[in-house]
């Protein structure tokens, strides 16, 4: 059995997906689905499972230690909302909750798989090294970025990444992102803005150095993730802390041009002034470092920027249902 922790969010229903694909369905997602008017249920209704729980029951599950063989855990579960501000609620969702998923895979011999965030490097002074002596440098610009870089530190203090692998995730788009509301994807809110309206609105820039637009980020693709995921499954002596982008930083202006791209529309772009709350916890510029996982052997080739908004767009948003299927290929 595998343990899919956040099986029902975006990049953990993604998994999942990744996994049926790979013949995979001995697997208990643990989610909690809210409610239903979110869709976050739609996620995983149209993929394959052994059995769902949600958090509380599994964290019991932990405690009790009733949870037979276990093959492999997935944890993608967690609070990932940037803005969150309740910093004891993402100390014992974020860090807590993993030191004790992490405790039970080294007691059992378990292959753990989680994630972490490339929200860790804050603004991007201390550049884009996922090298793990680094990591006790790096300041997080708010409390999301603060709890990960918490278990990430824990987890080499106790000698988790000798056989974990934790994933800086840098700006993952794709499929099964719709219950996130105010943090789904620029293609997400581009595509539905161009819908309304056939205008984009993206925030102005307020530093002298980037033009209206060319603020950078390193976009991958959802599916270039659980790829990424599915070879450290099937790699379980690979250990360490990697960074899981593309390698290649794009402009928010080239990616709202390829969605206005795919959709057969001329791009027409305004820029709006960023709310203050936001103008000092902004990154401006972000790109993964892809050495260290190149260097372990793998293989994986990321989707160029273009062709994965292509996708996204024209085999799911605009098709009438746009979630990832057990049939897809």
């Amino acid at each position: 059995m595998i343990i899919l922790t956040g099986g029902a969010g975006f990049i953990g229903s993604a998994m999942l997906w990744e996994l049926n694909r790979a013949g995979m369905d001995d697997v208990l997602v643990v989610d909690d689905l809210g409610s239903a008017a979110t869709g976050k249920w739609k996620n995983i209704s149209g993929l394959r499972y052994a059995d769902i729980t949600g958090i509380e029951a599994f964290a019991a599950l932990l405690d009790s230690n009733r949870l037979g063989q276990v093959e492999a855990v997935i944890h993608m579960g967690a609070i990932s909302a940037t803005t969150e501000d309740d910093a004891d609620l993402l100390l014992r969702r974020n860090f807590h909750y993993s030191t004790s998923i992490a405790r039970f895979c080294m007691a059992s011999a378990t292959r753990l798989i989680y994630a972490s965030s490339a929200a860790t490097y804050g603004d991007g002074a201390l550049g884009y090294s996922d090298e793990e002596e680094e990591m006790h440098r790096l300041r997080p610009l708010n409390m999301y970025g603060y709890s990960k870089q918490l278990f990430d530190l824990w987890a080499r203090r106790n000698g988790v990444l000798e056989k974990a692998a934790g994933l800086k995730f840098f700006n993952v788009y794709g499929p099964n992102e719709y219950h996130k509301e105010d943090m789904t994807s620029v293609v997400f809110k581009a595509f539905n803005q161009i819908q309304a309206a056939g205008r984009v609105k993206l925030f102005a820039s307020h530093r002298p150095d980037y033009a209206d637009g060319e603020q950078l980020r390193d976009f991958v693709y959802v599916k270039d993730c659980t790829a990424v995921m599915r070879w450290l499954l099937e790699n379980p002596g690979i250990g360490g802390v990697f960074n899981l982008g593309t390698g290649t930083a794009r402009s928010f202006r080239q990616l709202v041009t390829a969605t206005f791209e795919a959709m057969g529309i001329e791009p027409d772009i305004e820029f709006i002034p960023m709310p203050e709350k936001l103008r000092d916890k902004y990154q401006y510029y972000t790109q993964a470092d892809m050495q260290k996982l190149k260097a372990y052997g793998c293989t994986v080739e990321m989707t160029p920027l273009e062709d994965g908004v292509q996708d996204y767009v024209q085999q799911y948003l605009q098709q009438e249902n746009p979630y990832l299927d057990a049939t897809d290929s």
